[in-house]
């Protein structure tokens, strides 16, 4: 099981939450962010004054997917978010190593590769 983060432009969230759809992701996290990366700063002008702009907005995407779904969600998050320009943003990958059902208690039965590692141990 994977954790995936993708750094998004805040103008292609829908597109990209229709692109998981799509490939069968119905379950996310959507957190408004602000980060630096390649992006060149911007001028701003705030009641006739000019400031840089050095933190763009973006917004951070938190999904978790079974191993077999990771290459479709990736390949779909980029697809949609993707304008060949600086700032387009960045996914990345981890490990999950258990998830809990905060109802119950429990670990979470739903998840294929849980139930497999638990029973190779």
């Amino acid at each position: 099981m994977k954790r995936i983060d993708a750094i998004i432009r805040p103008e292609k969230l829908q597109t990209t939450i229709k692109a998981l759809r799509q490939v069968g992701v119905t379950g996310f996290t959507v957190i408004p962010v602000q980060g630096r990366g390649q992006q060149k700063d911007a001028v701003g002008v705030y009641r006739g004054h000019a400031y840089d702009i050095n933190l763009h907005p973006k917004i951070k995407l938190e999904i978790v997917v079974s191993d077999k779904y990771v290459p479709a969600t990736v390949q779909a998050i980029i697809g949609a978010a993707q304008t060949g320009k600086m700032g387009d943003g960045k996914i990345f990958v981890y490990d999950i190593l258990e998830a809990y059902n905060i109802r119950t208690g429990e670990i979470d039965e739903t998840i294929d590769e849980l139930n497999q590692k638990r029973e190779d141990t």
